[in-house]
């Protein structure tokens, strides 16, 4: 089926998985047919096995997370979690942002794994691949139900989003922050509105999320922003402006990520680029091969969120000289938050009957 854009949707075609052996071909008659439905959103429950994802990226701030969804129906069409679909054997593309998969048992896997007796407590990442406020959530409430068992059990955790539902959870969030059990970031890539609608198109409007950050900052919650990705010829221009509105709004702490191109975001992207920015799309992919040494994507630990090359140089002097000009931290993210307050369940109640 040959992409076209679908209002409020990232991708512009489903484009097969890496493990597809088969293609399905279509008429014209049907191809047309199809690319003028408008994609709906199904939601599909899936019984977690385990729910701590493990990690041992020196690229990643974290070495545990946890993603109550999977797909995100944010469609950001650059998101690095698409191939993610391919292993359901369904598409990154206009599945991903389409069928959405959810943990019911989320919090019971999570509890499973506290009471473990080898357990050790170290911080863990709620929204690594995929946001944990999603549309779904405010019909779900797994997230809000995993932050009630991180603050029941003084376990500390980290929130990655850029979903304005957030603000619901700011009494748990709060609480949490106040212990010294939680930390924040929030991505904002773009406050171009037009260009959002695009890029991100069912994310929350960059306005809400620098609301957002005033709301966590102003409840003394440790608040990041996390510029992600920094697209050339697309969104580089407002490194200065985002790093400027976020600080003004109270952050201590900034970040980006370079596009990455994994797998199939890859076609994604660049049909993404061919369908809205026909004029400029070989030179965006010119720039991003300049600052991954020739090729689309360079996967490679300590260049793959940074690029390399003079390009790259330049974005990475132009964010920090835009911290430093706000006070702002940049950089990987030093987690600080503290884990000895942990309380294993099952643990007083154990004791309480020995006694």
């Amino acid at each position: 089926m040959p992409p076209e854009a679908h209002k409020g949707r990232g991708a512009v075609s489903r484009i097969a998985g890496r493990f597809e052996k088969s293609l399905v071909e279509l008429s014209d008659e049907e191809s047309h047919d199809r690319a003028a439905q408008a994609p709906v959103t199904e939601l599909r429950a899936m019984q977690a096995g385990r729910i701590i994802s493990k990690n041992t990226s020196p690229d990643v701030p974290f070495d545990r997370s946890i993603n109550p969804y999977q797909g995100c129906e944010h469609g950001c069409v650059y998101c690095y979690a698409r191939p993610s679909h391919s292993y359901l054997d369904l598409s990154p593309g206009l599945d991903f942002e389409t069928r959405i998969f959810y943990k019911p048992n989320a919090v019971e896997r999570l509890i499973e794994e506290w009471e473990k007796p080898g357990y050790e407590c170290r911080p863990i990442t709620i929204g690594a691949n995929t946001d944990p406020y999603q549309p779904a959530e405010k019909k779900l409430g797994i997230t809000r139900r995993l932050l009630e068992a991180f603050l029941q059990h003084r376990h500390p955790v980290s929130l990655i989003s850029k979903g304005g539902l957030m603000s619901r959870d700011l009494d748990l969030i709060e609480e949490l922050a106040s212990r010294n059990l939680c930390s924040v970031a929030i991505s904002v890539p773009t406050m171009d509105r037009s260009l959002k609608r695009l890029l991100e198109p069912r994310v929350p409007s960059a306005e809400i999320r620098m609301k957002l950050i005033e709301q966590l900052a102003g409840a003394g919650v440790p608040t990041s922003l996390l510029m992600a990705p920094i697209i050339p010829a697309v969104n580089d221009r407002e490194i200065e402006t985002i790093v400027a509105e976020a600080a003004r709004r109270g952050i201590n702490h900034a970040t980006y990520i370079f596009l990455r191109l994994p797998h199939e975001v890859r076609d994604i992207f660049v049909e993404w680029l061919e369908t809205h920015m026909p004029d400029r799309a070989a030179h965006v992919m010119s720039l991003v091969r300049q600052a991954s040494g020739g090729r689309d994507y360079d996967n490679r630990f300590g260049v793959r969120q940074r690029g390399r090359g003079p390009y790259a140089e330049l974005i990475q002097k132009r964010f920090k000289a835009a911290c430093r000009k706000h006070g702002l931290e940049a950089g990987k993210y030093k987690n600080r938050l503290d884990c000895s307050q942990f309380s294993r369940p099952g643990q007083k109640q154990l004791a309480l009957e020995f006694y």
